[in-house]
């Protein structure tokens, strides 16, 4: 197990200790390629070891299809049409699902087919009475900026597709509204933040790679690939919120993970 999952499993076993009713929701964010989803994966596998029933949603599963996306994008901004910032997912539907997981209930949790950038047909089906969700994403927890930080664009996609500030201020505003709503449902937050934005780019690069590398043996096959270009852009979308929560959620995560670029734990508060 790494020293991530080792002091992650301590806390969680902490915290699962506590007085609660219903099960522990611990919402996990990180960014891309932080290695999150296999953090996530290594926590649930320790804690059924433990005895303890687990699960994890990944907010990437709430994603919305192409359609709707398509007319969000129409009716707001054609940004939309690419998933990934607050608004793409079916937040009201996460509120659903992390009430019913408190409320004791046995449930299916949904999945999303990266493949055919569609939810898949099938979810996972969780059973009644879990001890422990963890719902885990790239801006689980965000909070909204002011109007002030959004005025200036950070990258190119935003100075060159956004410059009225329609798509940041949408995406802006629902982490205000729904998501806030959608995230108050979390007990615990932890966060593993990333050295900078900087490294982001490589971390997702190196997804990729790792993805054309399983189609080149015929392990995931209809798999898109994103080339450098296409990659370059593609995590633009995702570098505002980014910045933001690695300053503004520190101080109020129940766990801080601080990782070096090669993902190892530099410190720990």
């Amino acid at each position: 197990m790494t020293p991530s999952a080792e002091r992650l499993c301590a806390a969680t076993r902490a915290w699962l200790d506590e007085p609660r009713s219903g099960p522990l929701v611990l919402g996990l964010c990180g960014s891309q390629g932080s290695g999150k989803s296999t953090l996530a994966q290594a926590i649930v596998t320790q804690m059924e070891a433990d005895g303890r029933r687990a699960a994890v949603l990944s907010l990437d599963d709430l994603y919305l299809g192409r359609a709707e996306r398509a007319q969000l994008a129409e009716a707001v901004h054609p940004l939309f049409a690419t998933r990934g910032v607050p608004g793409t997912h079916d937040a009201a539907a996460g509120i659903a699902l992390l009430d019913a997981v408190r409320a004791g209930k046995a449930t299916t949790l949904p999945r999303f087919d990266k493949a055919r950038d569609e939810p898949a047909e099938q979810g996972t089906a969780v059973p009644p009475n879990l001890d422990l969700l963890i719902f885990e994403g790239w801006c689980v927890g965000a909070r909204p900026q002011s109007l002030a930080e959004l005025a200036v664009p950070v990258n190119a996609l935003e100075r060159d597709e956004d410059a009225g500030g329609v798509w940041r201020g949408h995406a802006n505003a629902q982490l205000g509204d729904i998501y806030a709503l959608l995230f108050a449902r979390i007990d615990r937050l932890v966060l593993l933040a990333a050295p900078g934005f900087e490294v982001v780019r490589g971390w997702r690069g190196q997804q990729e790679h790792a993805l054309r590398t399983s189609i080149a043996r015929g392990e995931a096959e209809g798999t898109r690939v994103m080339d450098e270009a296409a990659l370059d852009r593609f995590v633009q979308h995702y570098e505002r919120i980014t910045r933001h929560i690695l300053i503004e959620m520190p101080p109020r995560a129940d766990l801080v993970l601080a990782l070096a670029p090669d993902r190892s734990i530099r410190e720990l508060s």
